[in-house]
């Protein structure tokens, strides 16, 4: 298959008309959002929805990895009142799940750690029923600022690990073993919190080799997985190798399933926060 071409199953739109309210919001609170930034797809179907993965700390990432476009420019300092907003945004919007990110911060001493624990707090002191998941950098190993953030007691911690080894190149600054490490420790501090990693396919991983990081995963505890179909940004990111087919991905979740994962989400537009409730919801 061509893989500059995409296929039939990957031709989602966009409606912009469809974000107005949810943007007019976004902008009152001066807030960012990884949907934006990373130029998601599902954009239309979650703004819809009034749903939306908020991205703290910024929207200036200190990484240069070939398969993101969030912006890589010289970091501006937080925003005192960001987690405030956020959690007004939660309130505002009537969330029952919110999943919350931010670029990584290297430049900043705990990686925006305590930013993190701040913001769990502001969104359960307002909507204390609303289930909140993070989605965490590496904090470049620094142990207390993983355990603040554990500390800060989420629903769900995920770390994303993004691709097989042999192609941790594309991801500057990143260490594949750092980032096991991490969810490994995450267990460790609090052994009944549920941590979530995911995958881009479509990279140049080798099928044998997405197994092995599956495995790897569930030895650090690791039981939620999303898995999803990488679609470069623009011709001066990493091309894409391979469309997976929506059948695959099917395939992938049930040998996931079947390995030990408790919930899996896998098709070619699941990203890190899409469906993201569904994680929670299963398990009730």
């Amino acid at each position: 298959m061509d893989p500059i071409r995409k296929p039939a199953w990957l031709q989602k739109k966009i409606t912009p008309v469809a974000h107005a309210e949810m943007e007019g919001l976004l902008k009152e609170l001066r807030l960012n959002t990884v949907c934006q930034q990373a130029r998601c797809p599902n954009i239309t179907e979650c703004f819809g929805k009034r749903q939306a993965t908020f991205l703290i700390l910024g929207r200036i990432c200190t990484r240069l990895c070939s398969f993101c476009s969030v912006s890589k420019e010289a970091p501006l300092p937080v925003e005192p009142g960001e987690a405030a907003s956020v959690a007004e945004a939660v309130k505002r919007l009537g969330l029952s799940h919110v999943v919350i990110t931010s670029p990584t911060r290297d430049d900043l001493t705990d990686g925006g750690a305590s930013m993190y624990a701040e913001t769990v707090a502001s969104i359960r002191s307002v909507s204390p029923g609303t289930k909140v998941e993070l989605l965490i950098p590496d904090f470049r190993g620094d142990g207390a600022a993983l355990a603040a953030v554990v500390e800060s007691a989420p629903d769900i911690l995920g770390h994303n690990l993004e691709t097989v080894p042999r192609l941790y190149y594309i991801r500057s600054g990143a260490d594949y073993q750092r980032s096991l490490d991490l969810l490994a420790q995450a267990r460790l501090l609090a052994p009944g919190l549920n941590t979530k990693s995911g995958l881009m396919l479509g990279l140049g991983e080798g099928e044998t080799e997405l197994f092995a990081v599956l495995e790897d995963l569930l030895k650090v505890g690791c039981r939620y997985l999303s898995l999803g179909q990488y679609l470069a940004p623009s011709r001066m990111h990493h091309p894409v190798q391979r469309y997976v087919e929506p059948e695959l991905f099917e395939f992938y979740k049930e040998r996931a399933l079947a390995m030990g994962f408790e919930h899996v989400e896998s098709a070619p537009y699941v990203r890190s926060s899409y469906h993201a409730e569904n994680y929670l919801e299963a398990h009730r």
